[in-house]
């Protein structure tokens, strides 16, 4: 099974342990329409990607992998609610407050970090790898909550003075942090390189959506642009300029493949970030995947 199938599977298993005659309907829409259909996966897509290349137990790395996407849609809703960006689509569609009423979509989000968990937890229950369930549950926790998850993120946005350096690290690099260890630790390696591997990847992210925010146009990009301007939030292409940011974007991407640690897979995971940088950017800034 390719690694998309397995992610929307897993996926769709996770959001089966939500569903129920006895619970709220308009809950359980709500949750499934914040997760499908879905954008590129790129967070479990790296998740897996990883833990390929070291050899991971295919079930628990899916199952991480799932958990850390649901995890960054629920992220999505909350960034999107009118206390924050008040975002009116996401993905090319109404965004889920614009669908099913604010009230329902800050349940839906608390409602995803929970399941994220519960899924994990679920997966790993009969695996024979189960024992790195408590580390995995660490890895994952902390790059969501207090004191650089992405919670604290979105906190970063309510702050009068803002560090563009904290706030990329915590509202990105956190979790694309936790999908590269997590990917590695269903393996049962903990490196302290794939940390490193996944914050300069998150950064570089970060960058390039800020790039995408001034320059793509809204209708292709799936969501309204100009946005951190207009809410006065970091962005990297306000503080250095187009071309000094994707000079930044660029060098972050070499630096991250240059810190993956030795695994059995190196030189298939170099070519799948490379591969995968060079979609990141609008095609007329972006370079060549090597």
């Amino acid at each position: 099974m390719d690694a998309s199938s397995q992610i929307e599977r897993f996926l769709a298993r996770s959001l089966e342990l939500a569903r129920g005659s006895d619970g709220p309907p308009l809950l359980t829409a709500a949750m499934r329409y914040a997760v499908f259909p879905g954008g590129a996966r790129i967070r479990p897509r790296l998740c897996l990607a990883v833990a390929r290349a070291c050899g991971g137990d295919p079930d628990l790395s899916a199952a991480a992998a799932a958990a850390i996407e649901l995890m960054h849609c629920a992220s999505l809703v909350h960034d999107d609610l009118p206390c924050f960006d008040d975002a009116a689509t996401r993905r090319g569609r109404p965004s889920v407050h614009r669908a099913f009423g604010e009230r329902i979509a800050v349940l839906a989000g608390d409602a995803l970090i929970v399941l994220a968990f519960q899924s994990l937890a679920a997966a790993a229950e009969k695996n024979p790898a189960a024992a790195r369930l408590g580390r995995m549950v660490m890895i994952i926790a902390r790059a969501i909550g207090a004191p650089s998850g992405i919670i604290a993120g979105q906190a970063w946005e309510c702050e009068p003075q803002v560090s563009l350096a904290n706030y990329q690290k915590a509202k990105t690099g956190a979790l694309f942090a936790a999908a590269t260890e997590a990917g590695a630790w269903a393996a049962g390696q903990a490196d302290a390189g794939w940390h490193c591997l996944g914050e300069r990847l998150g950064e570089a992210y970060q960058i390039a959506d800020d790039i995408r925010d001034v320059v793509a146009d809204a209708t292709q990009l799936g969501k309204p642009t100009g946005r951190d301007a207009a809410l006065g939030r970091p962005n990297a292409v306000h503080r250095l300029g187009i071309g000094s940011a994707v000079e930044r974007l660029e060098s972050l991407v070499d630096s991250a493949v240059a810190a993956i640690p030795d695994c059995p897979g190196a030189s298939d995971l170099r070519a799948h970030i490379r591969a995968e940088a060079s979609r990141l950017l609008p095609r007329e800034l972006a370079r060549p995947a090597a």
